[in-house]
């Protein structure tokens, strides 16, 4: 038995304005739990948040780890080490027990989506505590190059493409954490990991060219997909269904999964795992195993 898997399309994702608990007190706040305890997710919690213009969230610390990706419009977090401006691509995590918070300073509403590990639990108050916060910062660009900058970086969909790969092409010093890794028609950009500071969780993109496919597989983790661009056809225990932008998946430990490339196009999406990957055998591939079948047979 599996894991079990998640399906929950664009049209479905529902903001609520918490009025009550750790986030009763922010201002021009919407948020939708994606993926979380009452869909059996135990290593995951995907949010999806909006801010409006002059919106905030109060001082808190989470006893999870939480990774982040902005989706559309301009942020500032602030963190115990400083205030950062968070625009489209921009991405970053949060330790455990680090004071942070959220705020808009721009003239548009913000979108950025989490990924806490674990999943937080209702019982618990979702572990997440109001604390006071250091003093107001100046925000600052993030300089993907300033070693400073130590859990944030930028991703551009540029950045996915092969023929760009250049180190003088390259907005951060070449490296395995920033290198694209091709295969097969499928691209895929590491963003959050043990060298950004995370310990729970994974966080990259995944793009794939227009024959881009991959049979069915799966893992000891559950891996998370929000898709950005393009549509796939991708099954889960089996059972097929086609996913386009905005809309989200998830797979639990064991859950066989598949995916290819319906569009002309690019098939572009931000993917998380929780936990991390073990070294090694975080993929189990159905057809290397029927071919054992096969030989034995």
């Amino acid at each position: 038995m599996s894991g079990g898997h998640l399906v929950r399309p664009a049209d479905a994702v529902e903001f609520v304005a918490p009025t009550t608990g750790w986030a009763g007190g922010a201002t021009g706040y919407r948020r939708c739990m994606a993926v979380g305890e009452d869909d059996h997710a135990v290593h995951t919690g995907f949010v999806i948040s909006e801010l409006d213009p002059g919106g905030s969230i109060p001082w808190h610390v989470h006893s999870f780890e939480e990774s982040c990706y902005v989706v559309t419009g301009t942020a500032v977090i602030d963190t115990a080490e400083g205030s950062y401006r968070l625009s489209e691509g921009g991405y970053g995590v949060v330790p455990i027990a680090m004071p942070h918070r959220w705020r808009n300073e721009s003239q548009l509403p913000v979108r950025w989506v989490e990924m806490q590990a674990p999943g937080p639990r209702s019982a618990y108050q979702e572990d997440t505590f109001v604390v006071p916060g250091p003093a107001y910062q100046e925000a600052a660009d993030i300089d993907v190059r300033d070693p400073r900058d130590r859990y944030f970086g930028k991703i551009t969909p540029s950045q996915m493409d092969p023929a760009q790969q250049s180190q003088d092409l390259l907005e951060v010093t070449a490296s395995m954490r920033t290198a694209l890794l091709v295969y097969g028609g499928i691209n895929v950009k590491m963003m959050v990991d043990s060298d950004l500071g995370a310990q729970l969780s994974t966080m990259f993109m995944v793009q794939y060219d227009p024959d881009g496919a991959t049979g069915p597989h799966d893992h000891p983790f559950e891996e998370t997909y929000f898709f950005l661009e393009g549509e796939a056809e991708a099954t889960f225990d089996g059972k097929p269904v086609v996913l386009g932008a905005g809309d989200i998946a998830w797979a639990g430990v064991g859950c066989p999964h598949s995916f290819r490339n319906l569009g002309g196009g690019p098939l572009r999406w931000l993917e998380t795992q929780a936990p991390q990957p073990p070294r090694r055998h975080s993929y189990r591939f159905a057809r290397d195993w029927d071919y054992l079948r096969e030989v034995l047979g």
